[in-house]
């Protein structure tokens, strides 16, 4: 048990021998409810607390309904991590068989796609579930290295009885996350797991030194892409006129002519060549590239600006901006903080001073540089919606404001005077 330099508890290690017993105990008080006399490693408490809230048992069997193997494969050709597998299984798998160990792949719901390792140890993984299609989050089997990483977005080892569900006390994980670069959103997890007797406390540096190469082999691979789709487009942008970009199917940039730079163009989730409406851009022509797409931002007098907005607020928890335009419609989510700036804009349609803003937002007018950097982040997405000096809606665009049901309920968590001075009202 390691302790402060005052002499107090600091929690269990799980690498000290003898700990077994201490962990058991912290465990057993925890599900009774009880303070233990020694702590578990902070992680593990936190864990615990999620999952007793959860309502799970910790006697229950760690099966789940596994994935069909068509549901499988389906995931592992979606999944940004199955690009990286055979660096995983050269950095890691060797590595897990000639320790007694086994190598899991996850994806961002916890649900295994690979396992590789130590034959007997898969034979065992068997016994508790941990193989392919199987459910590994924390709301599913409690306290272990892949939920509670899928739990924090930190890598953590979680051992013996640091387990919730006991059937899991004779076994040792480690798990770190895998990130895209490109968006840094969570692309699965990579876990290292086997019997109790085969914990070695280097493990989980060992696992996260993986996970960030093959994060580094997504970003080495995403720039190549780049300079190969750059190729292809930088001829066909020598002979357009006007603001023309090609980006890849992230959104990222490969070639520009004809405005500034950008690092990243927000794409609708289903793009098809044609016009569209493009909330940074406007009405735009966009055409397939190998890797990518070509977009040709149109002559503004051939379409028009949008013609009305719908500001949702009806729902807390659902925020949202619906631009109508002359050739469809489209919808931004909000931010409650960027709900109450449009909202102040809608209430005062001649425009509003950042000084105003801030002091309908804040109550303090001094407050100019924090609404100056919201109402940035707004315009990369309602660009063609809002003008400023003043801040305010374009001219021409009709703007409708949708309330909730009881006025006491608008933007309920706002402290805005702005907000507070409207409700009930």
């Amino acid at each position: 048990m390691r302790t402060s330099r005052a002499g107090q508890p600091r929690g269990v290690d799980p690498s000290a021998d003898g700990t077994a017993r201490l962990l058991h105990e912290a465990r057993e008080a925890r599900q009774a409810g009880l303070r233990a006399k020694t702590a578990p490693r902070a992680e593990i408490d936190a864990s615990w607390d999620r999952v007793v809230r959860s309502g799970l048992d910790p006697d229950q069997s760690t099966e789940s309904e596994l994935l069909g193997s068509n549901e499988i494969e389906h995931r592992r050709n979606a999944s940004t991590i199955g690009e990286v597998m055979p660096l995983l299984r050269n950095g890691l798998a060797s590595i897990a068989d000639a320790s007694q160990q086994i190598m899991v792949v996850t994806d961002v719901d916890g649900r295994v796609l690979w396992r590789q390792g130590h034959a007997a140890v898969l034979r065992q993984a068997d016994g508790i579930c941990l193989e392919e299609g199987a459910a590994w989050s924390e709301a599913t089997t409690g306290t272990n290295a892949i939920g509670t990483t899928l739990a924090t977005r930190k890598p953590i080892q979680v051992h013996s009885a640091e387990h919730f569900v006991r059937s899991l006390h004779t076994w040792t994980c480690a798990a770190a996350p895998v990130r895209d670069p490109r968006d840094g959103r969570l692309v699965g997890i990579l876990d290292i797991s086997g019997p109790a007797r085969t914990f070695h406390p280097a493990t989980l540096a060992l696992v996260d030194s993986v996970a960030k190469l093959a994060e580094s082999e997504i970003r080495m691979r995403h720039l190549v892409a780049i300079e190969r789709l750059r190729s292809v487009a930088a001829p066909i942008l020598c002979r357009l006129s006007g603001r023309v970009l090609a980006v890849d199917n992230h959104g990222w940039l490969a070639a520009v002519t004809g405005m500034p730079p950008v690092d990243r163009l927000p794409l609708p989730k289903s793009l098809q060549a044609g016009r569209v409406w493009l909330p940074s851009l406007g009405m735009c022509r966009v055409e397939p590239l190998p890797g990518g797409w070509l977009v040709q931002v149109a002559d503004a007098s051939l379409d028009g600006p949008p013609r009305r907005v719908v500001l949702d607020l009806s729902r807390a928890r659902g925020l949202t901006a619906h631009v109508i335009t002359p050739v469809g419609t489209w919808t931004q989510r909000l931010s409650p903080r960027h709900a109450e700036l449009l909202y102040a804009l809608a209430l005062h349609r001649e425009g509003r001073t950042a000084a105003e803003l801030a002091q309908d937002i804040f109550g303090d007018a001094t407050r100019t540089v924090t609404v100056r950097a919201e109402i940035s982040r707004l315009r990369r997405h309602l660009a063609e919606v809002l003008a400023h000096r003043p801040y305010r809606f374009g001219e021409g665009v009709e703007v409708e404001v949708v309330h909730p049901e009881d006025p006491a309920d608008l933007l309920p968590h706002s402290k805005a005077p702005v907000v507070v001075g409207t409700r009930g009202t």
